[in-house]
């Protein structure tokens, strides 16, 4: 099962031109506009929020809610929707990037990462001055929630080499989702191949508690997957049979790189959300003993990845 192997001398790499975007805020429901932008070496990846000019790290701690999303923030600023972005800058191995956005949010364009996968592709990817590292996971490290068979869990675990794997469980009550698992090693083509396209997901009945709420306000059938017992409400259908846990793990994804630094580990998890991934990471780094920088690049050779599904 080949994927991300060490390159040993491997550079940061940042984008290699601007690129816009423009579209609607998930929750919001406003018209956002923004773009993807080069940054310097060591930078890392920044949101923008051009409207405030304030700038906020993709950081863990810099989490402020985890409710349907992930929430960065610095002051009163806040970024929603970041983990689809994050996975496709993470999944093509960019290390500094600014994403730049003049709203409280992230487009969610049609509820997948494959439009920033697009954005990314456009706009190129270029190895500049500096040395990538990687997080490297030394012992195993395990968050839940709940007790029992039903209990949300997950966990990071030490692995040879400097690779990424993750292998994922879901049980929904809708019978249109029902139980689902998925395995894969990260790279940038299994990412493109098996995991970009799943879209974002919701159950009927919650639609109108979300908005209520004040979230959701921008959802529709053209940027989410609508479930309504065994039925699925979109015309067009699924884009696979378990997009569910696809899109799950695509979160996985994107809110296990706020760690600053690919992570060389292996995660496994069981009903696990934005805040339980979140969770995953205060943890590993609240235990100074438990990870490590090392040098070097995760790189891909473009192999697919080896799926294990289970629905």
């Amino acid at each position: 099962m080949d994927g991300y192997v060490a390159s040993g001398a491997g550079r940061r790499r940042t984008l290699k031109t601007r690129i816009g975007f423009a579209g609607i805020g998930l929750h919001s429901g406003i018209q956002i506009r923004g773009s993807l932008a080069p940054a310097a070496s060591g930078d890392g990846i920044v949101f923008h929020r051009t409207d405030l000019d304030v700038k906020i790290p993709a950081l863990h701690d810099h989490v402020v809610d985890t409710r349907l999303c992930t929430v960065l923030g610095l002051g009163e600023a806040r970024v929603g929707t970041v983990e689809h972005v994050m996975a496709a800058l993470a999944a093509q191995g960019v290390d500094d990037a600014v994403v730049e956005i003049d709203g409280p949010e992230v487009p969610i364009f049609d509820g997948s990462a494959e439009p920033f996968q697009f954005l990314i592709d456009c706009a190129g990817v270029t190895a500049q001055i500096g040395m990538a590292r990687s997080i490297e996971v030394l012992r195993s490290i395990r968050v839940s929630d709940g007790d029992g068979p039903d209990a949300a869990w997950a966990e990071l675990h030490p692995i040879n080499g400097t690779v990424f794997e993750a292998e994922l469980a879901i049980d929904f009550s809708a019978s249109a989702i029902g139980r689902q698992k998925m395995a894969l090693r990260l790279s940038p083509a299994s990412f493109r191949e098996e995991l970009a396209l799943a879209r974002t997901f919701t159950l009927a009945e919650d639609v109108t508690r979300l908005r209520a709420a004040g979230l959701a306000l921008g959802g529709s059938l053209d940027n989410a997957v609508v479930v309504d017992g065994p039925l699925v409400l979109n015309p067009g259908g699924l884009r696979s049979h378990d997009e569910f846990v696809r899109h799950k793990l695509l979160d996985v994804v994107g809110d296990l790189a706020l760690a600053g630094a690919p992570l060389a580990a292996r995660f496994v998890g069981s009903r696990t959300g934005h805040a339980l991934n979140n969770r995953l990471l205060l943890a590993l780094f609240a235990d100074s003993t438990a990870w490590r920088f090392t040098n070097g690049h995760a790189v891909a050779n473009g192999a697919r990845a080896s799926l294990t599904v289970a629905a």
